[in-house]
């Protein structure tokens, strides 16, 4: 039986050649992005890094502020409208801009402390 739903959808993040890493996107956080990204997955970047809190890529998905939030919890997801990327956070943290959550990570997230940036970053659907 499958453990995504309607409501939420679970996929993969994978640090290519590294570690994969669970995770759900929640579409009543936000359902218009969380429905913008799933409709553009697969998607692929590389990783850039935010002080010690936040890792994130870029995307091509274009979808606007969305029940926006500048706190986050370690392991949640949030999409940065205006670059297009999405973001995880490694720790704890207030932002100075705006984000629309969309989800949040499972287990192994401080294989993300280990991320480069350069490294290539995917998060798809996992196909049975």
């Amino acid at each position: 039986m499958s453990t995504s739903s309607v409501s939420r959808k679970q996929l993969i993040l994978e640090i290519r050649g590294k570690a994969k890493i669970s995770c759900d996107l929640k579409r009543h956080l936000s359902p218009r992005t969380v429905g913008s990204i799933m409709r553009s997955l697969p998607l692929e970047g590389h990783a850039h890094l935010l002080g010690k809190s936040i890792l994130y890529f870029e995307s091509s998905v274009d979808s606007g502020i969305e029940r926006s939030r500048t706190e986050f919890k370690k392991g949640d997801v949030a999409f940065l409208p205006s670059t297009g990327s999405l973001c995880f956070f490694l720790n704890d943290t207030v932002f100075t801009k705006t984000m629309t959550p969309i989800g949040k990570l499972g287990e192994n997230i401080d294989a993300l402390k280990d991320v480069k940036s350069g490294d290539v970053l995917c998060i798809y659907e996992e196909t049975a």
